[in-house]
């Protein structure tokens, strides 16, 4: 299988970048950042994907997350579905927007995209719009999910939960957890046993 695997940060880059140097692998990955929010990931998933003319099978977003009050730091979550967030429009004006994508992750779980760091009260706020319980927060991957779909690729997400708001974690939390986990090698296991 091959992967194009989008990490949004350089810290994030450089781990996984580390974890695939090694020998072994059934895969064949290339590792590209795609930068922070929902409009570089998807102008440089897009880009990667038509520099690579169709060498590609599957995409793959890693990479730190937040969670709800179910999951604690250290988790590693592959939803099934991406959505966004902060989208205020009705569902069926812009179905592109508010529909789910469908992911090949194995855990009950949504990740929600949105073009902002979340706290308590974002969550909050999300919960009672989507009546939703439980969720990864991150800024990239249902942009990530649109530019692949041009392509017909199928997307991966696999998070570790990096901060829990609700708890009071913050910017420095999230910082700090992320300095102090580095080791990607989880995702690459993930990726090896996907199927």
């Amino acid at each position: 299988m091959r992967y194009l695997v989008i990490t949004p940060t350089e810290r994030e880059y450089r781990n996984m970048s580390r974890a695939i140097e090694r020998e072994g692998l059934s895969n064949s990955y290339t590792v590209v950042r795609s930068s922070v929010g929902k409009a570089l990931a998807a102008a440089n998933t897009t880009r990667a994907i038509m520099q690579a003319d169709g060498d590609y099978d599957r995409v793959a977003v890693v990479g730190y997350a937040a969670s709800t009050l179910d999951r604690k730091r250290g988790d590693i979550v592959a939803p099934r579905v991406a959505r966004y967030h902060d989208c205020r429009i009705p569902g069926d004006f812009v179905p592109e927007l508010t529909d789910p994508h469908p992911l090949l992750g194995h855990d009950d779980a949504v990740v929600w995209t949105g073009d902002s760091f979340v706290d308590a009260e974002i969550i909050a706020e999300v919960k009672e719009r989507y009546g939703m319980k439980s969720g990864l927060f991150d800024m990239e991957a249902t942009a990530i999910c649109q530019a692949a779909e041009l392509f017909d690729l199928p997307v991966v997400v696999v998070k570790m939960v990096s901060d829990v708001p609700e708890e009071g974690d913050t910017e420095h939390s999230y910082d700090e957890f992320v300095n102090a986990h580095t080791d990607f090698s989880l995702f690459v296991e993930y990726l090896e046993n996907l199927r």
